[in-house]
């Protein structure tokens, strides 16, 4: 079965504000599926990264509409200009809802596998956020651990009936955490509203060794997110994330939550991510956006993600010694050696964690991405605790 037969094409003409595109405006230079599917398989036209939209509303729970959000956004991507770089880009369409939710996450689940494997990102355009689950499903067949980060003002977790909740936009996070086989090795959630949120959540997340950022640590310190989102294969953004005022179109938009500009950095921070595989950006509801600030706002977070991907650097620390400082630190009464490395090419931090009970002369280690004030941190004579959560995972 061919890629092609889980969307269906669309016209570029119909998102263009104008009577033509100019030559570096994306509408341009984009491969459409219109009369003929993307060449995925030629090295010479082989897509860096392919947009994927997904017409799925049932499971998005109070915001109804979100199906629409595809062609929406696409009326203001379109009519943007490509940055400093050239760009290799595909737009596969639109992946219809199947005659069940189920079949629509099984064909957003083939997409995503099929374009990971053959190394091209999908950028996912939905839908609700439940769609997440089958991004993650995606990764089943790949045989990797899988790290998940999701910018969102809540948990979406039923913490009352954490087994047989149907899956949807307020639970799907309880079916990636259960979902059999357990490829989950670490799941982030950022910007998330502390009243929004159950005590209970937040210890079951501490528990599992998760990892939780609110949004008032990251005011004025959006850096702080950087080390998390750098760590994550996918990627997985709610539109509710930014609050009401500038982003409205979302039925459950917040009066608190990130401005544009800052949700548009966190985009561009997955993008830079060397590790970055793919990423979603869900619930946005044009129905609640007469003016298209949302959708603009969409696809400007899309444009700096882009951005962010064609200034990648390369440098997680599995090339060169050359290539990065070495930093060791060792804590009093500690049998282990905190080593940090720090890149040349982009300043950024990694901190290396050895396997659980691995003591032999070919000892293994994680590298886990980390701040400055992680290392500052060690030679103080504390061990950070992303150290000691990475640690009791990797058993």
């Amino acid at each position: 079965m061919s890629l092609a037969d889980f969307f269906t094409p669309i016209s570029v003409q119909d998102f263009c504000s104008g009577t033509d595109f100019y030559n570096s405006q994306f509408g341009k230079i984009i491969q459409a599926y219109e009369l003929s599917f993307p060449d995925l398989e030629d090295s010479e036209k082989k897509p860096h990264i392919a947009l994927v939209g997904v017409e799925e509303e049932r499971a998005s729970v109070n915001n109804g509409g979100t199906k629409k959000s595809p062609n929406a956004v696409r009326k203001h991507f379109y009519n943007l200009y490509q940055g400093d770089y050239d760009v290799r880009i595909a737009d596969l369409g639109n992946i219809q809802a199947g005659d069940t939710i189920q079949d629509t996450y099984i064909a957003l689940k083939t997409v995503v596998e099929e374009l990971v494997k053959q190394d091209i990102l999908p950028v996912i355009i939905g839908g609700g956020q439940d769609l997440t689950y089958a991004q993650y499903t995606g990764y089943e067949g790949l045989e990797q651990r899988v790290e998940v980060a999701v910018i969102d003002a809540r948990f979406d977790l039923d913490q009352d009936h954490v087994e047989n909740t149907p899956l949807n936009s307020n639970t799907y996070l309880n079916h990636i955490i259960l979902h059999q086989p357990d490829y989950l090795f670490n799941l982030s959630n950022l910007a998330y509203q502390t009243y929004l949120v159950s005590k209970e959540s937040i210890n079951m997340y501490d528990k599992l060794f998760f990892s939780t950022m609110r949004i008032g640590m990251m005011a004025g310190k959006l850096d702080q997110a950087e080390p998390l989102i750098r760590a994550a294969d996918m990627v997985s953004f709610d539109i509710s994330a930014i609050r009401a005022s500038e982003a409205p179109g979302n039925a459950n938009a917040n009066p608190n939550g990130l401005y544009g500009d800052e949700a548009c950095q966190l985009a561009r921070y997955a993008g830079m991510s060397d590790k970055c595989s793919s990423i979603g950006f869900y619930e946005y509801n044009p129905t609640f956006d007469p003016m298209g600030h949302t959708g603009s706002l969409v696809a400007q977070m899309i444009w700096c993600f882009i951005d962010g991907f064609y200034s990648r650097k390369n440098d997680t620390p599995v090339i060169p010694k050359s290539s990065y400082i070495i930093y060791r630190t060792t804590l009093e009464n500690d049998d282990y050696e905190l080593v940090f490395v720090k890149s040349k090419k982009s300043d950024r931090w990694w901190m290396q964690v050895p396997y659980f009970g691995s003591r032999s002369v070919n000892e293994r280690y994680y590298w886990v991405p980390c701040r400055y004030e992680d290392y500052q941190q060690a030679v103080g004579g504390d061990m950070p605790d992303l150290w000691w959560k990475t640690h009791q995972k990797l058993q």
